[in-house]
């Protein structure tokens, strides 16, 4: 390894730190790609052998998309025999010895799963449809406008570009224009539109009369910011403002206490920190308050309206084939159609790691604190011509933010020369934001300090390359 963006020092410690790791049993967890796998452009022969010898390669785009658990497949070829041995019986037949719920339950162990994750009761969340899919389907249920008074939905500027679609759809759904019902945040003091708790509480009390909805990410996907959730909510909420958190930055990033902060309602994916699988199955947390429904059949309308499927249908009632909706007590309730048992099935594996955790999500972020801090600890001793190339956009401060580094390189077109040196050179995957911004980040199941130590030494090497010194 060169030293001229690590020294031997820091090099010494991670190897120490890594020793002293007691969630270090994790990582064997994963399947590390090795560098020729990430260097080939053929798909592997299905009873391929992994090379546990051949050099893992650094994988630091937790934040894009997790890791593959090895007990995934596991538990897909058991899903699978399943489907290939019981057929429509696996609804409801268990099998002896199997771990697997049957398809009927499938959604419920999910839930049970993520509950503690975000935390929240078990009624309080669904493993169901997709993120901006649960964000329109709790929008059709809580954003009910009226022209005369309140109408506005509060969102970031830089809001993830699929939130923005999504209000701006929301409000032409309802007749109203974007131009006089949206408001986007922008924080006159940050060039990085880092919007401090202030703003926001500053820019809710100014539009509190007439704003029914605010929308904001848990952690912002571009500069990996913090928000500060419990503060935010409770003021919207003090203002009569219904909240709802796009979380998928966040869940199973940072502890979340969903519940506890009284948030509205929330949405997240779990194809990053979760680890479930690209595109898979999303999931979203509505609080008790707005999601509670009487026992009393007759009071099937007595329920907050939403968009209804058979899915959410009251299970005792659900194989009746009634055209009579009368929807599960809880956030089931709002669920649609039957999910897909491939996704819970593999999105339950990676959660099956979580719970293995001792300590659970306060142990991660410790560890996260820890990889992210000395990520940025060995940025900042970089050598002086290196560290003109590029600055950190995330919040110093590690309690506003997630294990996330977004370093916006200095000079204009360095990003691609920067990427290829980092992925063909030195077999480390990040990933960009163009047109400058590079994201790393350290997931703690599965990083390891000598990765940081490692991305810190390639990407010095990368920078030179780009900037010709």
């Amino acid at each position: 390894m060169s030293s001229a963006s690590v020294t031997s020092e820091a090099i010494q410690r991670a190897a120490q730190l890594d020793k002293d790791d007691v969630l270090a049993f994790t990582r064997s967890e994963f399947n590390i790609p090795s560098r020729a796998q990430i260097a080939s452009t053929r798909l592997p022969a299905e009873n391929a052998d992994d090379n546990n010898n051949d050099e893992k390669c650094i994988y630091l785009c937790g934040n894009s998309l997790g890791l593959q658990p090895k007990r995934t497949q596991t538990r897909i070829q058991q899903y699978l025999s399943t489907w290939a041995t019981q057929g429509v019986q696996g609804h409801f037949k268990p099998l002896e010895e199997s771990p697997l719920p049957t398809w009927l339950d499938a959604d419920d162990r999910a839930a049970q799963l993520i509950a503690p994750i975000v935390g929240a009761s078990v009624s309080e969340v669904a493993v169901m449809q997709t993120l901006t899919a649960n964000l329109h389907l709790l929008m059709s249920a809580f954003y009910k406008p009226d022209p005369r008074a309140r109408h506005k939905i509060i969102l970031e500027s830089k809001a993830f570009p699929s939130d923005h679609f999504a209000v701006e759809t929301q409000l032409r759904h309802h007749g109203l224009d974007p131009a006089t019902s949206m408001i986007t945040l922008t924080s006159p003091t940050s060039k990085d539109n880092i919007l401090s708790t202030e703003e926001i509480i500053s820019a809710i009390q100014t539009h509190a009369d007439t704003t029914a909805l605010l929308l904001l990410p848990g952690i912002q996907y571009y500069t990996g910011q913090l928000f500060d959730i419990p503060t935010i909510t409770k003021f919207a909420r003090s203002k009569g403002i219904f909240v709802i958190w796009d979380l998928a930055h966040a869940v199973g990033n940072v502890p979340l206490s969903l519940h506890d902060w009284d948030v509205d309602a929330a949405a997240w994916c779990s194809y990053k920190y979760l680890n479930s699988g690209p595109g898979c199955i999303g999931g979203l947390f509505v609080h008790e308050r707005n999601s509670s429904v009487r026992e009393e059949p007759e009071a099937a309308d007595d329920y907050q309206n939403r968009l209804a499927g058979w899915w959410g249908n009251n299970k005792s009632t659900r194989f009746q084939m009634k055209n009579k909706f009368y929807p599960v007590n809880g956030a089931a309730g709002f669920q649609l159609s039957n999910p897909s048992i491939l996704d819970i099935t593999s999105l339950s594996a990676s959660l099956e790691v979580f719970g293995s955790v001792p300590g659970g999500m306060k142990a991660l972020r410790e560890k996260s604190l820890r990889l992210t801090g000395f990520l940025e600890e060995l940025l900042g001793a970089m050598p002086e011509e290196l560290r003109k190339l590029f600055r950190v956009i995330t919040p110093r401060d590690a309690k506003q933010r997630g294990a996330q580094l977004s370093l916006m390189l200095m000079r204009e077109g360095m990003l691609e020369i920067v990427m290829k040196e980092l992925e063909e050179g030195k077999g480390i995957i990040v990933d960009e934001r163009r047109p400058d911004v590079i994201r790393v980040a350290p997931a703690p199941l599965y990083n390891t300090f000598g990765d940081v130590v490692r991305f810190v030494d390639g990407f010095g090497g990368a920078l030179r390359v780009a900037a010709g010194i």
